[in-house]
């Protein structure tokens, strides 16, 4: 896990000091080592900041045999070992003892052909000095950030916009990245920031001779043979999944353990992050490292389920206890690292975790995000299985037909506001009320505080069925159960863009999170799985309580999925009222174009007689203007 930066000129020669200014601001992400290298003809540059996993002597960029190929890497393979194995065996000597080398050399045998056997969470650029051509990849989940911007005749790339912003990219807002994400419906291929673009998950980028392109050679609906890898499902009964899902499950976290230096775990006492510590536990000789956040408001904290969990494991267990003071004072530092609108405080939390891992001497731990997509734990998915049963019959037919005929503004007129196409979706999924309502209601106060000019500019703009649509074209989604399309739709928008940015917040202290539940091997094979044995069961993720009940206490078997949650800054006063206060009446959020700063501040005047019912909304949109007003402040956007 480490930090990447690139600059390939299409005229002159690169200017080194905007190299070193790019890998400078990533020197979180890597404080081991700096290492920067300009190509003998001038064209690229290419920079790498270290943070020792597997090789203390891993410098990169890293070239090959011949001098031809240099790469640069974030990120982790997983199943390094053999791989290398293989490859030595066939003549290639490597320079170092880092996971990262085999890629450089399985791209010298299978050009793009080497994603096919590289299995975990990178982002990754090699040059060709011979052919003057640029290769760059993203993992299948966008686990590992690429951006890029073209400026100036020249393509930057980095593990973080901060860095091109560094290089001399422009700073501005992308007004239409900033309209999606305020809406719910972020574009995995753009960021906040105007002219600076992300690798898409599952993508690779291609330059040379001036023209950069986009390619994907991942998709999780795409043919289920091409590409596939993993065992296929055994015979069709619910106990040889759970054996099979076991398995799996198992190998991911095994692999995982793999490494240089102690591996710990984040858990939260659910079944997920329990299960990845209970397994990770049978891996090691000593008690595993385990982290919990703890928060001094006692409904929000869940760091006694994760003391029982821990205790079970035998892990050695350490809980970062944090009050709304430390949510205020870092809610800030967060932003900046994660480069996203932040809708709770969440992002602080997770920020002050990691920087207790590393004070507590650890680089690297395992966590369970991705297990609710994988196993279908949410409850939209859930309702959306539920709803497309039966077939299409007549009457479910009818019932469609009907659903599209009526008008969805009486059920959800701020939805409808914003998307007509969203709203009927509503309609023809009743049994999943909770996901329309929250966006219904969310979506309206969203766009009270959006100036009437940028709203304008929207004008007749479905941002949602656009969205579909081009999915649509790109994946086999419309062949799909609506559940799948519905789990698609999020890897591919909130999940990229938002749950993703956790790694800004680790990396900011230099920690790397391995996530076993979103190993491609163990996500294919559970994609081909028939719905009912994810979904036929009045409880969540059943097929995963099974799996990992050997290695689980009844406690956490037994637990009901209770969703993270930290402590909300409206309804209250003190430190986090404060900072809201503060922070939205301040100069900064006043003189973003796109936020009309009087409607904000009538809402803050109106939060003393706050309904209840409306507090979760008002502190999600608060929260966001209050990172809107932060990147502004800190970037002069």
């Amino acid at each position: 896990m480490c930090g990447i930066a690139a600059i390939l000129s299409r005229d002159g020669p690169v200017d080194p000091a905007a190299l070193r200014r790019a890998t400078r601001a990533l020197r979180h992400r890597g404080p081991d080592a700096e290492r920067t290298w300009v190509s003998p003809s001038g064209r690229i540059a290419l920079g790498h900041t270290l943070l020792v996993i597997n090789d203390p002597e891993g410098h990169q960029p890293i070239a090959s045999e011949d001098g031809r190929l240099h790469i640069i890497v974030n990120g982790q393979f997983y199943d390094f070992k053999r791989i290398r194995a293989e490859l030595e065996a066939k003549g290639h000597r490597f320079r170092t003892r880092s996971d990262s080398e085999i890629a450089l050399h399985l791209y010298e045998d299978h050009g793009a052909g080497c994603l096919e056997r590289l299995r975990g969470q990178f982002a990754f650029v090699i040059w060709d000095e011979e052919a003057g051509t640029l290769f760059a990849a993203r993992d299948r989940f966008g686990l590992k950030p690429l951006f890029y911007a073209e400026h100036d005749g020249a393509l930057y790339l980095a593990s973080e916009a901060k860095a091109l912003f560094a290089a001399g990219v422009p700073r501005a807002w992308d007004e239409s990245g900033v309209y999606r994400w305020l809406l719910a419906c972020p574009d995995e291929r753009r960021s906040l920031f105007k002219g600076i673009r992300q690798v898409p998950p599952g993508h690779v980028l291609r330059a040379g001779n001036g023209a950069v392109r986009l390619e994907r050679y991942w998709d999780l609906l795409g043919s289920p043979r091409r590409g596939r890898t993993g065992p296929r499902p055994r015979g069709g009964t619910f106990s040889q999944a759970v054996d099979q899902a076991r398995e799996l499950t198992e190998e991911a976290i095994r692999l995982r353990m793999v490494a240089g230096v102690p591996v710990g775990c984040l858990i939260s006492g659910g079944l997920d992050s329990s299960s990845v510590l209970a397994v990770a536990a049978t891996c090691t000789d000593g008690p595993v490292g385990a982290f919990t956040v703890g928060f001094e408001r006692r409904e929000f904290d869940e760091s006694p389920g994760a003391r029982e969990a821990a205790a079970a494991a035998n892990a050695d267990h350490t809980v970062v206890m944090l009050g709304d003071a430390d949510l205020a004072d870092h809610f800030a530092d967060a932003v900046w690292h994660a480069e996203t609108l932040q809708f709770n405080t969440h992002g602080a939390a997770r920020y002050l975790l990691s920087r207790g891992v590393r004070e507590a001497g650890y680089r690297s731990v395992l966590a369970g995000e991705g297990a609710d997509e994988a196993f279908f734990g949410y409850e939209f998915l859930r309702a959306a299985s539920g709803a497309s049963r039966g077939g299409l019959g007549p009457a479910r037919i009818l019932r469609i037909l009907s659903g599209f005929l009526r008008s969805p503004r009486r059920h959800h007129p701020a939805l409808h506001a914003v998307s007509p196409w969203l709203a009927r979706l509503a309609l023809l999924l009743p049994a999943a009320p909770s996901l329309f309502t929250r966006l219904s209601g969310g979506l309206g106060l969203i766009q009270s505080v959006c100036s009437r000019d940028f709203l304008r500019g929207f004008d007749g703009h479905d941002p949602y069925r656009t969205y579909y649509r081009r999915c649509k074209q790109a994946a086999a989604i419309s062949r799909r159960e609506p559940a799948r399309q519905l789990l698609y739709l999020w890897l591919h928008s909130i999940f990229a863009n938002y749950h993703m940015a956790a790694d800004r917040l680790d990396m900011a202290h230099g920690v790397e999170v391995r996530l076993p539940f979103l190993d491609h091997h163990l996500f294919e094979h559970l994609n081909r799985l028939p719905l009912a044995i994810l979904t036929d069961h009045p409880r969540e993720k059943h097929l995963l309580r099974e799996a990992m009940r050997p290695h689980i206490p009844d406690a956490v078997y037994d637990r009901v999925k209770r969703p993270f949650m930290a402590p909300s800054a409206v309804g209250t006063d003190g430190p986090l009222h404060d900072f809201l206060q503060d922070t939205l009446r301040g100069d900064a959020l006043k003189s973003v174009p796109f936020v009309d700063a009087r409607a904000v501040g009538g809402i803050l005047d109106g939060l003393p007689t706050l309904a209840e019912r409306d507090r979760g909304s008002v502190d999600s949109l608060l929260l966001m203007l209050a990172s809107v007003a932060v990147l502004q402040e800190r970037w002069g956007l």
